[in-house]
C-alpha cells in the first residue's frame, strides 16, 4: 500500500471489489477482512480524493488539501435546488459533532424536486456527507458490509499532525509526482499527472525541479512520443516474472494511454458498454505473464451457484498460447480459491476459450 501511494476504489461486485483484486494480483491469497481492518483501523490510513475514491496514506492529507479546497458538489447535484442548502450542510456536520460517526441513513431523509429518476430522498443526506467529506471537513471512520461510508470528524480519526500541517501547492505538486514516478518507474508527463489527477500543465513546472533535485531522470524510451522520466528507486534492467490477473482500477492499466505505450495493448473496461457493442464482456481483466499482458479475461463469480464463470477469453496477439493457458488455468484456480468458489465454468467465447477449459480441468 505504501509502495502504491492510492488504492483506487470500486465497488462493482460482480467479481470482487476491484481494490481487494488490486491487492491481490500483488500479494496473491490474503484475509480481506483483516486488511480492511488495517485500512480502516491502524490509523496509517484514510479515504480521500486521489485519482478518484481511493484509500492513501494519513501523510498524504495535507498533500491533497487544495483538491479538498476547490471540491465542489456535482452540477446535478440535489444539494444545489435545497433553499436552505448552507443551514441544512450545517446541521449535517453538527450532527455528526453531536452524535459520532454517523451514514446517510442515520440522517432524517429531506425532501428535494426529482429531477430525474431516482429517490432524491434519499440522496440529499448522503451528498451533503459526501460534500463535507470532498471538502475535508468529514473523514470516513470504516465502511459497513454493503460498503456504506460511516462519516466522522477528522480530528477524531487523523490526529493533529496531518490536519495541521500545511504545504504550498508546488511542495505538494512534486511530492504527489514523486510517488507517482515510485510507483509508476518510468512515465510521462501525462502518466504522473494522472496518478493523483492532476492537471498536467498545472504540474508540468514540478518535472525539472524534481530531476535538478536527483529524484527523477529525463530519459527517452524507444517508440514513445513523448519525453519521459525515470523514479530515482527504479532498478534498471528489471525483469518481471510471475502471473497475475489484473483489476480494471490497478495502476499497471488505468491510465489506458499508458497501457498501449508500456505493452501495446488496448484495453477499455466495458461495464458502461451496451451488451450488444461489447468486443470483450461485462468485467474483464487483463492478464499478465511475465512482463506482458497476453490476455483479456471476462470473469464473474457466480456465489449462489459456488462458480467462478469465465465468461469469455481472449488471447492477444503473438503469444505462446500455451503457456499462457495453463499459467491462466493455474491463476483461476487460485482466485476460485480465495473468493471461495468451489469449481470453474468456461463458457465457450473467445478464441482459446476451448484449450483453457480443457487445461482448468486437468489442473
Amino acid at each position: 500500500m505504501r509502495l502504491l501511494g492510492v488504492l483506487q476504489l470500486d465497488f462493482v461486485n460482480v467479481l470482487v471489489p476491484a481494490h481487494f483484486l488490486v491487492i491481490w494480483s500483488r500479494l496473491g491469497p490474503y484475509d480481506r477482512t483483516r486488511f480492511e481492518q488495517f485500512l480502516y483501523g491502524s490509523g496509517e490510513f484514510t479515504e480521500q480524493w486521489a485519482h478518484e475514491a481511493s484509500i492513501v496514506p494519513v501523510s498524504h492529507w495535507p498533500l491533497l488539501r487544495h483538491r479538498r479546497k476547490n471540491f465542489q458538489t456535482g452540477k446535478n447535484s440535489p444539494l444545489l435546488s435545497l433553499v436552505n442548502r448552507e443551514q441544512y450542510l450545517a446541521q449535517v456536520l453538527a450532527e455528526v459533532r453531536k452524535r459520532g460517526a454517523l451514514t446517510s441513513t442515520d440522517l432524517a431523509p429531506v425532501t428535494g424536486p426529482k429531477r430525474r429518476a431516482g429517490d432524491w430522498q434519499r440522496s440529499i443526506p448522503r451528498r451533503a456527507l459526501d460534500f463535507h467529506f470532498g471538502r475535508g471537513q468529514l473523514a470516513v471512520r470504516d465502511r459497513l458490509p454493503n460498503f456504506q461510508r460511516r462519516y466522522d470528524l477528522p480530528e477524531r480519526l487523523l490526529g493533529d499532525s496531518p490536519r495541521v500541517s500545511r504545504m504550498n501547492r508546488a511542495d505538494a505538486d512534486r511530492e504527489l509526482l514523486r510517488q507517482a514516478a515510485g510507483s509508476l518507474g518510468v512515465a510521462t508527463l501525462q502518466d504522473l499527472a494522472d496518478y493523483f489527477r492532476r492537471s498536467p500543465r498545472d504540474v508540468a513546472p514540478r518535472l525539472p525541479e524534481l530531476v535538478e533535485q536527483g529524484e527523477l531522470k529525463a530519459v527517452q524510451v524507444q517508440g514513445w512520443q513523448e519525453p519521459a522520466y525515470l523514479a530515482r528507486s527504479a532498478r534498471v534492467p528489471r525483469r518481471i516474472a510471475g502471473a497475475s490477473l489484473i483489476s480494471p482500477f490497478d495502476p499497471v492499466v488505468w491510465f489506458r494511454p499508458r497501457a498501449e505505450r508500456v505493452f501495446d495493448f488496448r484495453y477499455r473496461i466495458e461495464i458502461y458498454v451496451p451488451r450488444e457493442k461489447r468486443q470483450w464482456g461485462y468485467y474483464v481483466l487483463p492478464f499478465r505473464l511475465g512482463d506482458r499482458l497476453v490476455a483479456l479475461v471476462d470473469l464473474k463469480a457466480d456465489r449462489h451457484n459456488k462458480l467462478l464463470l469465465v465468461q469469455a477469453a481472449h488471447p492477444e496477439p503473438e503469444i505462446d498460447e500455451g503457456a499462457t493457458v495453463t499459467s491462466l488455468a493455474h491463476e483461476l484456480h487460485a482466485l476460485s480459491e480465495w473468493l471461495q468458489l468451489e469449481s470453474i465454468v468456461v463458457k465457450p467465447r473467445g478464441r482459446f476459450s476451448r484449450s483453457l477449459a480443457r487445461s482448468v480441468v486437468a489442473y
